[in-house]
């Protein structure tokens, strides 16, 4: 049943949330058929024993079905909310005034307070103030030692510990908090492969967590999340030193115009394709799955185009956390990715002209080019990477053309990080010493599988041995 299923993954990788809707070793099982690649543990919700539950959950599905799956773990980040309030909700009318106060306590139904506490010190007349995910807005007419009055611009309802966020506003708030370096060190101690960094600003943020995963050992790639106009400003100087990005689209739709949002994400991941960085396009993508069994036409344009921009996954949030329809939302994305990719069959992108890829030698680079242009000249079936990084994996990853990349690595770690890697198959339990066992390994399993038969070709890039670097030669192997 796996055999099969597998044959029918999309090249678009997609990931998944954990949580109730999905928390036992069936379900996520269920769900990696279905056509998950990685897992997300959003740290902002659920114990630490939970996750660690979850945690093991993953790796017995991904053992029972003797497919690499990796895991993300999501830090929360200074994610600023509201206090208590006095009620326990209140409507916010137009042109009404409020108070940002200092303390954790509002004497009055018109004070405010937060869990940010030098709130009041950072804010500025003419500064916005959006609440319950910028449902609500409000602007900052009066400034003074204790409080900071608003007066509301958008209309609508408040409640307790919702999310409060500040457009522009300069906040001297860290990167990470005690909360996301425990979870930090928690993901380094159980090998966890990717974890994403919350409200980036500059790069300095990812070289921070980056320091502490590398103090403890761990190998995890940083996954910077885009949400602040002040990462914007420093693009690609951000994704230059993380090792993929996250279009985070709910905290970035309220800090700038929810009116740029697309053409915003279309430049997100036009940056990613450039500097060759995988992006991950996130939040509300099947939002109507979590209560609903079918999408809306939208959103089902939402993820096709995503995929069209060269979004190398899309991620399922509260659809398989906490929808009813956790299986179904995989497989709508699993269906919709595999219609849009058809038209990269008679679309290929040209592999030709500038081609930069970290970590790479620069033969490497010139064998993965050529490696692309030789799969397409011979309607090659498979294109095969021995990689001991998944750098020169993820080089081919990024030609996007329509044949299958597979993945071959001595690392454990290496083939779940090529579960993000747009078409490419990481595949598990072949020996690779020679070129010759891999392509005898690869070509047992394609025929198995019906993904290879007699007179195709395989494209091979290879070399002396699985380090970096060391990738010299294309192959190119006939089946029997």
């Amino acid at each position: 049943m796996q055999d099969q299923l597998r044959r029918k993954r999309s090249r678009t990788k997609i990931i998944a949330t954990v949580g109730p809707a999905c928390r036992s070793t069936e379900k996520i099982a269920e769900l990696i058929s279905a056509g998950v690649d990685v897992f997300r543990l959003n740290m902002a919700h659920a114990s630490r024993e939970e996750h660690e539950q979850a945690l093991a959950m993953i790796r017995q599905a991904s053992d029972d079905l003797q497919q690499p799956i990796a895991v993300l773990v999501d830090l929360a980040g200074p994610k600023i909310r509201l206090g208590e309030l006095p009620r326990d909700e209140i409507e916010c009318q137009p042109d009404a005034e409020f108070r940002f106060i200092r303390g954790d306590t509002p004497a009055a139904d018109n004070e405010l307070v937060s869990t940010y506490p030098p709130l009041v010190d950072e804010l500025k007349v003419g500064d916005t103030v959006m609440l319950a995910d910028g449902t609500v807005g409000m602007k900052v007419v009066e400034k003074t030692e204790d409080f900071a009055r608003c007066q509301v611009t958008q209309p609508g309802l408040i409640r307790s510990r919702q999310g409060l966020n500040l457009p522009g506003v300069q906040l001297s708030a860290p990167s990470m908090d005690d909360d996301d370096r425990a979870g930090a060190l928690w993901a380094a101690e159980n090998e966890i492969d990717f974890v994403g960094l919350s409200f980036v600003r500059q790069p300095s943020d990812v070289g921070e967590l980056k320091d502490l995963l590398r103090s403890r050992g761990a190998s995890a790639r940083v996954i910077a999340k885009i949400e602040k106009q002040e990462a914007l400003d420093r693009l690609d100087e951000i994704i230059s030193v993380a090792d993929g990005i996250m279009v985070a689209r709910g905290d970035l739709g309220v800090e700038i115009d929810v009116a740029r949002m697309p053409v915003v994400q279309k430049r997100i991941v036009a940056a990613c394709r450039d500097l060759h960085k995988p992006v991950i396009i996130a939040t509300q993508m099947l939002d109507s799955m979590q209560h609903s069994s079918r999408p809306t036409r939208a959103e089902v344009t939402d993820v096709a185009n995503a995929i069209l921009d060269g979004g190398d996954a899309c991620m399922l949030s509260g659809e398989t956390a906490i929808g009813k329809y956790p299986r179904a939302a995989v497989d709508m994305m699993n269906n919709v990715a595999l219609a849009t990719e058809e038209l990269f069959r008679d679309n290929l992108p040209s592999v030709a002209g500038e081609f930069r890829a970290e970590g790479l030698h620069p033969i490497t680079e010139a064998i993965v080019i050529g490696a692309g242009h030789v799969a397409a000249d011979l309607d090659a079936k498979l294109v095969v990477v021995a990689s001991h990084s998944g750098a020169t994996a993820l080089a081919l990853s990024k030609q996007r053309t329509y044949v299958p990349t597979v993945g071959i690595s001595d690392s454990a770690a290496t083939l779940r990080r090529m579960c993000l890697f747009w078409g490419v198959i990481p595949l598990p339990n072949i020996k690779s010493d020679t070129s010759e066992n891999i392509l005898e390994g690869v070509t047992q399993w394609g025929v198995k599988r019906e993904v290879l038969a007699s007179g195709d070709y395989v494209v091979m890039v290879s070399g002396l041995g699985l380090q970096v670097g060391s990738h010299n030669q294309v192959m190119v192997h006939r089946v029997p």
